[in-house]
């Protein structure tokens, strides 16, 4: 009897606990690598690295630059800290059991989008029905 060749055998099914595991894993490395990034601009503002636009600064448009600066990097800190938060929720969905459930209509968010977004709380057509209302709402 001679071999098939070219055929894959199916890999089993990820249980329950392996998928818990894998997105656990996955949850903190990204918040692993935030905290990285969150770090490094912490440490550029308490080096002063923006320090240098300020010393510099002559006149109102240098004055404007080095604020602008400071702004963003305000923000940047600010977006990690939302992140970290969206994270360390997800977290503890994973272990109520609720991770991975849109919090608007209580369906399942795809694989797919969890992958790309591993803190997604909404299924796509909830988040595109949200971000539709928060359009109309701007115009008005």
């Amino acid at each position: 009897m001679a071999k098939k060749r070219g055929r894959k055998k199916p890999s089993p099914r990820e249980t329950p606990e392996e998928r818990k595991a894998r997105l656990r894993k996955i949850l903190i490395a990204k918040r692993d690598e935030i905290l990285k990034e969150a770090k490094e601009e912490i440490g550029k503002f308490i080096r002063g690295e923006n320090k240098e636009l300020v010393e510099t600064a002559l006149d109102d448009g240098d004055w404007s630059v080095a604020d602008l600066a400071e702004d963003l990097n305000l923000r940047k800190l600010t977006a990690h800290k939302e992140r970290l938060n969206r994270i360390d929720e997800a977290l503890r969905k994973l272990e109520d059991g609720t991770y991975g459930i849109c919090e608007d209509c209580g369906a399942e968010i795809s694989e797919e989008r969890l992958k790309l977004i591993p803190f997604a709380i909404y299924c796509v057509e909830c988040l595109e029905h949200r971000e539709k209302l928060e359009e109309m709402e701007r115009e008005f």
